[in-house]
């Protein structure tokens, strides 16, 4: 059979084997000689070569269950992220066999992150490349721009066709710039650096940067929440993902408009709703909405470029946060964003 060309195994074997050969040749012995109180000394040879059985036994299994727990401790530290994990398996058997399979198994695992390290360094280094050479015809365009507005003062019509540059250059560095921060979250190479931040600060920092332009549309911005709330988060990253779900409140709004931003900090998580009274989302569109360059045919706005919503909930979830999105058309939307409160065990 298979498994007695493990040596442990046919060792385990003939040892039992052995103890019940004993066994038997000294009740055959007893009884042959038929010497008194035989069978007390049968029954006591009985109970010896169960005694050594079951020392044998335990032995064994001892000696697996160490190498199994010995295993155990280095899946485990592969898990944490140790890189050098071998389970030792220089002996025979199938539970060798098992482990030699795990120490191929990460081996490939080990040689697979270190190719998707060096891709993400590549990535890396490749949107920091493609950022410089564009910034810089960017900027270029701009000044140019400028210079050709300058000359131009008396001409109506060439004002108007450079202010029209000037809007779609703004459109197109703002598009530069979400797909190099989509793809610095594609590539893992975004440190989120998470502080105790004053929720009524940030979202008072969100309100003034849009007060001139609410203020041009005939729109409003109002806070509600604790003033003292707090939340574990990277201040920037997490301002810039909620500007752009009340930019997108802002751009799907009439003039005279609301839009409310109300946070609330529960026992086990933090909660920001941003609500309007807008035009709404089509049913067709909501399950949509967070897909980058998704463009409803409903919506009348011309001018987004539909990465703003895909950003906003790759930085939620950089902070193990949710966004979710209800609507009705004609009525308004509301965003919820969820931050679980990390508890201590």
């Amino acid at each position: 059979m298979k498994m007695f060309t493990n040596g442990k195994i046919r060792s385990l074997f003939l040892s039992v084997l052995l103890c019940a050969a004993a066994f038997a040749a000294a009740g055959v012995l007893l009884l042959a000689l038929d010497a008194a109180r035989s069978g007390v000394c049968i029954l006591a040879a009985a109970f010896a070569a169960f005694a050594a059985i079951l020392m044998i036994l335990y032995r064994y299994f001892f000696i697996q269950n160490k190498a199994i727990e010995k295993a155990e401790e280095q899946i485990a530290d592969c898990i944490s992220g140790s890189r050098s994990v071998r389970i030792e398996c220089d002996d025979e058997g199938e539970l060798n066999k098992l482990f030699h399979k795990v120490n191929s198994l990460v081996s490939i695992l080990n040689a697979n992150a270190e190719k998707e390290a060096r891709s993400r360094e590549f990535l890396k280094n490749t949107i920091s490349d493609i950022s410089h050479q564009l910034k810089t015809p960017l900027a270029a365009l701009n000044i140019y721009n400028g210079i050709i507005r300058s000359e131009a003062e008396d001409l109506p019509e060439i004002q108007e066709f450079a202010s029209l540059a000037d809007r779609e250059l703004d459109r197109i560095e703002t598009l530069v710039q979400s797909l190099l921060k989509l793809a610095r979250f594609d590539a893992g190479t975004i440190r989120i650096e998470k502080k105790t931040e004053n929720i009524y600060e940030m979202m008072d920092d969100i309100r003034r940067h849009f007060l001139f332009r609410t203020q041009q549309e005939e729109k409003r911005i109002t806070l509600t929440g604790d003033a003292d709330a707090s939340l574990l988060c990277d201040k920037d990253w997490l301002i810039q993902a909620m500007e752009n779900i009340v930019k997108n409140a802002l751009d799907h709004t009439k003039a005279g408009g609301l839009i409310q931003i109300e946070w609330k900090k529960m026992p086990s998580a933090v909660r920001i709703i941003v609500k309007d009274n807008g035009s709404g989302i089509h049913p067709e569109d909501i399950h949509h909405i967070f897909k980058r360059f998704y463009r409803s045919r409903f919506s009348k706005d011309t001018q987004g470029i539909g990465l703003g919503l895909p950003l906003s909930k790759a930085v939620i979830e950089a902070h193990n946060g949710s966004i979710e999105v209800d609507s009705e058309p004609g009525k308004g939307t509301v965003f919820t964003v969820n931050f679980l409160i990390p508890t201590k065990l």
